[in-house]
């Protein structure tokens, strides 16, 4: 990544409802979430969160994609590993006892939410 795409993921990460929908999308794995579930896991109204979900997606931190009548949002990893990577490299001179350590979980289950 070069330092404008980090910036621009640094500002869309940075209000506060942005970042608490990009760390759900992260917890759902790469299947992603429908747009009304996220709404409802955050207590945001279906405007409020298109626009924060837009931001994200106009910093390629997310992906969406149609699923008949549902937006299915997901957290773009390969943008998200690149920030992480960007902001470590060479950690400490390159000492390999600094260098972060990410452990992924496996995805939440969710309960479906009725339309």
């Amino acid at each position: 990544m070069d330092k404008p795409d980090i910036l621009a993921a640094l500002a869309a990460l940075s209000q506060e409802n942005r970042l608490d929908a990009y760390r759900l999308l992260v917890q759902a794995g790469a299947d992603g979430m429908p747009a009304g579930e996220i709404a409802a896991e955050l207590g945001l109204s279906p405007n409020a969160l298109t626009f924060h979900l837009d931001r994200l997606r106009e910093a390629g931190l997310v992906t969406v994609r149609r699923d008949g009548r549902s937006m299915i949002y997901a957290a773009q990893f390969d943008t998200m590993n690149g920030l992480i990577g960007y902001l470590t490299d060479n950690c400490c001179g390159g000492a390999v006892a600094c260098a972060p350590v990410v452990v992924c979980k496996p995805a939440r289950k969710r309960t479906k939410v009725s339309a």
